[in-house]
């Protein structure tokens, strides 16, 4: 999918039972102009390069009945302004049927169903001007589709018969059953439109419609496994929902209702008409919506006469994901030494070998068990395969091919490029350990036929640490992967040309806002852009040929570093406090990745037209190494490149991955020496840059930034 949109005005937002200092505003309606129009969030969604853009209002309007007040839907007003890759045109969709009507002519709907044909000119005017007279408030959806699954296109924002409106960013990848020839979208509405509408969503009573329990959204929602934001609208209850997964996977930023503007927004995206100048990041505006389930039901205030919107919060109901979300390990500290060898036995039984080996795997192996003189750093050592690595190893390789199985992939037709000569994959590449075992194990589960991106950004030419591991580890897959054609995309950049772009990526980072937010996310948009160089595939020749990646998916291996202790400062956290001081940190991280780096770094991707997909932080993958001891995750008693990250070293033994297995971590900041350029820019070196700690210095508080 692509990204997703909606503002709320005309009605007051009760945000009692979700921020503890809300304080409700004066109830007058006179409110300034609001800065943020909805063609800014249309602008912002189209710069994704979607397949589409869909736009529907809601209206709704109080109505007096025996002195009771109540809510009723007066119209819908069922326009969507769709824009296509190659021409724009106008549809209408009247129930779930799509309909392609001339530009001049566009057909309306009211809620009666029943059905005019008006002329542009008059449609803008009913759009603008006609509902406001009946209605007291308006949703206004906004859902841009990059369609990757589904073998029939499909246009947002989805409605169905029952006047449920959908729009949704996301994959899902398990918990609701998803034909290979079905988009997620549509199997997640008509889901949707199944579940239970009685309002007992808010209490702990069991929902039921005649005799038979049926599922809450909220019950719904926590089955889903991978990444999704999304706003649902359920007509027979009044209610709009909306949130995240769990993790934080896909951005969604919230305003919350402030004196300045009344109207609630949520957005995948920031617009770039919020960046004023170069001191004005639009901070002030959108927070990142933390994770979980949110709803809003729309009721009277007899007092007052306003439309009251109740805003509350929902807790997920699997027990399994919420034990994810608590991150709890059951082995954090090792008693004696005898428990340091816990679940560490060599694999015997031949039948758990056959079940958890991969295809490809060398055969002797199977037949010893064993990886024999594997290297670590300088040394020949034997190491023994232990039950854990091949967990984790069949665990990844699930969660690669979920990602990216073939039959899944919308297949679009892109002019002059054959499919032979089409990388629907890319990883976001630097040659270091996660993005090496991301790359083996892309390669076992697409189709040889196809090409393999690497995508590898530089501030430094050839000099740069992440260009150099790349080069050698393209060296490495050609060896492990001879027949796969491998394209390592080298992305040139300087810093001192990239001032357009540099606003550009304030806008995607926003609400983040220090340099090193500004530095990775200008790393991870010019990488996610694809647009670089690739060698000759002859040998003799030395030249680099124009190339840009096509590739819609991107793997990256977020998620790595915290669940398996691959940061300075866990090292530093085991020293100072130990394991169970290192587990606290790690946890910590997990449970404030949605914030830190995920939200920004989905709208840095998504901001290209590729869908990032983090195979690290699958639901499985996660499970897999929560359930292990925390000793044979990391074992930071050694040193850098061994002992962190302990257990994805031992995997990229197993897949072959010899050099880059004792390679020790690597910031992309650091890899791609855009934080050298930016420390040289804007502090005049990088001595006075670390004396400002300029990583988490923000932004707009100096003058001349960048």
């Amino acid at each position: 999918m692509c990204g997703i949109a909606l503002i709320i005005s005309g009605v007051r937002i009760d945000l009692s039972l979700l921020l503890s200092d809300y304080r409700p505003p004066p109830e007058t309606h006179e409110v300034d102009q609001p800065e943020l129009s909805v063609d800014d969030l249309k602008a912002a969604l189209l710069r994704r390069g979607p397949d589409n853009l869909g736009c529907k209002k809601i209206f709704l309007q109080l109505k007096s009945s025996s002195s009771v007040e109540e809510l009723a839907l007066l119209s819908h007003l069922d326009v969507e302004k769709v824009i296509k890759r190659e021409r724009s045109c106008l549809y209408f969709s009247e129930m779930n049927n799509v309909h392609i009507v001339s530009e001049n002519e566009v057909s309306w709907t009211q809620h009666s169903h029943c059905t005019a044909t008006k002329s542009v000119a008059e449609l803008h005017f009913l759009d603008n001007h006609c509902t406001a007279t009946n209605s007291v408030a308006e949703l206004h959806f906004l859902g841009a589709t990059l369609q990757l699954r589904g073998i029939n296109p499909v246009f947002q924002p989805l409605v169905d018969t029952s006047c449920n409106v959908l729009v949704y960013n996301g994959e899902i990848f398990g918990g609701i059953e998803v034909g290979s020839d079905s988009n997620d979208s549509e199997i997640l509405m008509d889901t949707l439109g199944r579940c239970c509408s009685c309002g007992f969503h808010a209490s702990e009573r069991k929902c039921c419609s005649a005799g038979r329990a049926l599922s809450s959204v909220p019950e719904l929602l926590s089955t889903i496994k991978g990444p999704w934001a999304l706003i649902y609208w359920q007509d027979s209850s009044k209610t709009l929902w909306f949130g995240r997964d769990a993790f934080g996977r896909r951005s969604l930023l919230v305003h919350w209702p402030t004196l300045d503007d009344f109207r609630l927004l949520l957005s995948s995206v920031s617009p770039l008409s919020f960046i004023k100048n170069d001191t004005d990041c639009g901070l002030n505006f959108w927070e990142e919506l933390p994770c979980g389930i949110y709803s809003i039901c729309f009721d009277a205030s007899k007092a007052s006469g306003f439309l009251i919107g109740t805003a509350r919060k929902h807790e997920w109901t699997d027990p399994g994901l919420e034990e994810l979300i608590k991150w709890d390990r059951a082995f954090v500290k090792p008693q004696d030494e005898e428990l340091k060898f816990f679940n560490l036995a060599v694999i015997k039984d031949r039948r758990l070998m056959n079940s958890t080996s991969l295809d490809g795997m060398p055969s002797e192996l199977c037949s010893r068990h064993v990886i024999e003189q594997a290297k670590l750093n300088a040394g020949v050592i034997q190491h023994s395969v232990s039950l854990p690595v091949f967990k984790v190893l069949n665990a990844l390789k699930e969660s690669v091919m979920r990602r990216t199985a073939q039959n899944r992939i919308f297949q679009r037709t892109i002019p002059e490029i054959r499919e032979e000569n089409l990388a629907q994959v890319a990883v976001l590449f630097s040659g270091g350990l996660d993005s090496m075992i991301l790359a083996a194990l892309l390669d076992k589960c697409v189709d040889p036929i196809y090409k393999i991106d690497l995508l590898n950004v530089s501030f430094d030419g050839e000099s740069a640490p992440d260009r150099i591991s790349a080069r050698a580890g393209l060296k490495e897959l050609q060896r492990i992967a001879p027949l796969r054609r491998w394209n390592l995309v080298e992305i040139d950049a300087d810093l001192s040309d990239l001032s357009s772009e540099i606003k550009c990526v304030m806008s995607l980072i926003s609400p983040a806002n220090t340099y090193m937010d500004l530095n990775i996310g200008i790393a991870l948009w010019l990488a996610a852009g694809g647009d670089g160089w690739v060698s000759s595939i002859h040998e003799e020749d030395n030249r680099r040929i124009k190339y840009k990646s096509e590739a819609k998916i991107l793997l990256v291996g977020s998620g790595a570093d915290e669940q398996c202790a691959g940061y300075g400062r866990h090292k530093t956290k085991y020293r100072l406090r130990g394991w169970l001081g290192l587990h606290e940190e790690m946890r910590l991280d997990m449970q404030r990745i949605w914030k830190r780096n995920l939200g920004r770094d989905d709208r840095c991707i998504s901001d290209n037209g590729k869908e990032a997909r983090f195979p690290f932080l699958d639901e499985d993958v996660i499970r897999t190494l929560l359930d292990m001891p925390l000793w044979e995750v990391a074992e930071l008693d050694q040193p850098m490149g061994r002992g962190d990250k302990k257990i994805l070293r031992e995997v990229a033994l197993l897949l072959g991955l010899e050099e880059v297995s004792s390679l020790p971590k690597r910031a992309i900041q650091f890899g791609s020496r855009i934080a050298r350029e930016s420390n040289r820019k804007n502090f005049g070196s990088n001595r006075a840059a670390n004396q400002a700690s300029a990583g988490s210095e923000v932004i707009h508080m100096r003058t001349g930034a960048t």
